[in-house]
C-alpha cells in the first residue's frame, strides 16, 4: 500500500501508553465524581415573599468549594478525551481565583503541573488555596490581560492552556448527563411548583448560564433564564445591544463579569439581563449570610439580589412559583474584601442603603426597588 501526503506506512497495533494514562485519568476524574453527593437545594423561608418560593442550589459544597468544581472537571475531561492532555503536560489556566482553586486540586490528582493566571487583585485566600493544592500563581496588573499572558505560557512550556472562557459552554453536555440544569430540575419535581419560572444566575464565562438556557429549550420547559450582570462587565451592554465587541474595565465581584464578551457567553439564550451594583450585591451577600448563619461569596449575593428583582416584579403582577439560584461560593473567601468594612470604605461602596431595602422586601415585602 502506498502512502498518501506523506503518512508513514505502519499500522499501529502496540499498545499506547500516553493514551493508556488517559483512560487511568479518566477514571480518576470519574472517581471524583461518583464520590462527590449532589449539591443541597436549599428552600429558606422569607416571611416578604408573598406566594414566591426561593430555591438555593448550593455549589459551595463540592469538594473544591464552589461551583467551578463542576466546570473544572469538564475542562479535564475535554482535554483529555481530544488528546490535549497527556502524562506530562503542564496545564495553564487564565482565572480570577475558583476555576484555577478547581482545577489545581484535579492537577494534583493527576499529579500534572498547573499554572494559575489571575489579577494581583485576586483573594488571598484563593491564591494560598492554589498554592496548597501544589499550583503556581502568575500575577498581571489588569483583568484583560490574563488570556494573552496564559496562551504565552502555554505556547513556552508546551502545555494546554485549559481555556475555561472559550471552552466552558463546550465541555458540558447541556442536555443532561449529571450537569448543573438536569440536578436542578430533578430536585424541583416534587416541590410545590416543580417547574421554576426562573432560573436567575450570574455569568463568569457563560457557560453554566449556557448550559442552563440550552437544558431549558431541549426539555422544552416554561422556565425562563434571567442572568444577572454586575459593574465593569461586558455581558448586559451586548445582551442589550447585540454586539459582542463591547469592552468594560472588569468586575470587583470575583468570579463573575468579565472586561470583555466571552466566547461561552451564548446571549440567545436568555431571557432576561439585570445589572446588579456592586453595593448591592455585596449588602444581599452579608444578609443572606445572616440568614443561612453562614457566609456566602460577593457573587452569591448578585445571584440572590437578582432573584429578589424577579419576585418583586412578580408579586406586582400577582404572580407566584418558584425561583431558583446559585449559592456560588463560601464567603470565607473574602474575609478580607467583601466583609473587610475597611476595603469597602477604601473603595466608596456604601452596603447600609441596599440593607435596609433588602430587609425590609425580606421582610414585610416593601419595595426593593424604585
Amino acid at each position: 500500500m502506498k502512502p498518501e501526503h506523506g503518512c508513514p506506512q505502519a499500522i499501529p497495533f502496540e499498545n499506547n501508553p500516553v493514551r493508556d494514562w488517559s483512560c487511568r485519568a479518566i477514571d480518576v476524574l470519574l472517581g471524583d465524581a461518583r464520590r462527590s453527593a449532589d449539591t443541597h437545594l436549599i428552600h429558606p423561608y422569607f416571611k416578604g415573599l408573598q406566594g414566591i418560593s426561593a430555591y438555593l442550589k448550593d455549589e459551595s459544597t463540592h469538594p473544591t468549594g464552589s461551583l467551578k468544581h463542576r466546570l473544572a472537571r469538564s475542562l479535564f475531561l475535554y482535554g483529555l478525551c481530544n488528546g490535549w492532555i497527556g502524562p506530562e503536560t503542564t496545564l495553564i489556566e487564565a482565572s480570577s481565583g475558583s476555576t484555577a482553586v478547581s482545577e489545581a486540586y484535579f492537577a494534583q490528582l493527576l499529579d500534572l503541573p498547573f499554572i494559575a493566571v489571575m489579577p494581583r487583585s485576586t483573594s488571598p485566600k484563593k491564591i494560598a488555596a492554589i498554592e496548597q493544592l501544589g499550583g503556581r500563581c502568575h500575577f498581571v496588573d489588569r483583568a484583560g490581560e490574563v488570556y494573552q499572558v496564559a496562551e504565552s505560557i502555554a505556547r513556552e512550556t508546551g502545555g494546554h492552556y485549559l481555556d475555561q472562557f472559550t471552552n466552558a459552554e463546550r465541555a458540558t453536555d447541556w442536555r443532561g448527563n449529571n450537569n448543573i440544569a438536569q440536578s436542578i430540575f430533578e430536585q424541583m419535581q416534587y416541590e410545590a411548583d416543580p417547574v421554576p419560572e426562573w432560573v436567575i444566575m450570574s455569568a463568569g464565562t457563560g457557560g453554566t448560564s449556557a448550559t442552563i438556557g440550552r437544558y431549558i429549550r431541549y426539555n422544552k420547559l416554561a422556565t425562563r433564564l434571567c442572568v444577572v450582570d454586575v459593574e465593569g462587565s461586558a455581558f448586559f451592554d451586548a445582551w442589550c445591544t447585540g454586539n459582542r465587541d463591547v469592552t468594560a474595565p472588569g468586575s470587583r465581584i470575583e468570579g463573575i463579569g468579565r472586561p470583555r464578551v466571552e466566547p461561552s457567553f451564548i446571549p440567545t439564550v436568555i431571557d432576561h439581563m439585570i445589572r446588579v451594583p456592586d453595593a448591592a450585591s455585596i449588602a444581599a451577600a452579608r444578609v443572606l449570610s445572616e440568614r443561612l448563619f453562614r457566609r456566602v461569596g460577593g457573587s452569591t449575593g448578585t445571584n440572590f439580589f437578582g432573584l429578589l428583582t424577579i419576585a418583586e416584579a412578580m408579586m406586582r403582577r400577582g404572580r407566584e412559583g418558584a425561583l431558583v439560584t446559585l449559592l456560588c461560593d463560601s464567603g470565607d473567601r473574602y474575609s478580607d474584601t467583601y466583609y473587610d468594612d475597611a476595603w469597602l470604605v477604601a473603595r466608596n461602596i456604601d452596603l447600609a442603603p441596599w440593607r435596609e431595602r433588602i430587609e425590609r422586601f425580606l421582610d414585610h415585602g416593601q419595595p426593593l426597588t424604585d
